[in-house]
């Protein structure tokens, strides 16, 4: 009878182990993924404010863009480790309609165009957009390896029973692909 009890005391203890570990696992890519978008945050706060500085420059060309850019800036929203991917493209897609405005507003002032602070600008915004690039698919890949995580067993039941759940992943907008070259 002692053994038996030693036994099944040794399982309980094994199976407590096991939760833990997975749990453990889980929760490190669970932070991972934060982490990961927060980076992309980083990234967007940097053209956020590349975008402000822009708006500034465009006040004495047309006051009624600098105000709908004002207005923009003013509805932007923080990309944080609980942020979802939706509201990531969300950001992503007010920021490309804005630079679509300066872009648009300095084609119709060539002075404004070749502005030093504007080509500056513009310089800094493409070597943002290349690291919120580079931001999104490290994301992805860790998303991809958290979801392994929760999805696949035995670290499903884990997961599953402690309410964890898949995340999404970032989309690639199809309409980027059409967008106009920003330091022209």
């Amino acid at each position: 009878m002692p053994t038996v009890i030693i036994v099944i005391a040794a399982l309980v203890i094994l199976v407590i182990i096991w939760v833990v570990s997975g749990q453990n696992r889980l929760v490190h890519a669970e932070e991972l993924c934060g982490n990961a978008l927060s980076q992309i945050g980083v990234q967007q706060a940097s053209r956020w404010d590349a975008l402000n500085a822009l708006a500034d420059l465009t006040k004495g060309y047309s006051e009624q863009e600098h105000r709908v850019l004002l207005d923009t800036i003013a509805a932007r929203k923080s990309v944080g480790p609980e942020t979802s991917a939706a509201e990531v493209q969300r950001q992503e897609d007010m920021l490309a309609q804005s630079f679509g405005r300066i872009h648009a507003l300095a084609e119709a002032y060539p002075d404004l165009k070749s502005n030093t602070v504007y080509l500056k600008t513009m310089d800094s915004v493409q070597s943002f957009e290349e690291k919120v690039r580079m931001s999104r698919m490290v994301y992805n890949d860790t998303v991809t390896k958290y979801n392994r995580l929760v999805r696949a067993l035995p670290g499903s039941l884990v997961a599953k029973s402690l309410g964890f759940g898949v995340r999404d992943y970032l989309q690639d907008d199809p309409g980027k692909a059409n967008m106009p070259n920003m330091t022209r």
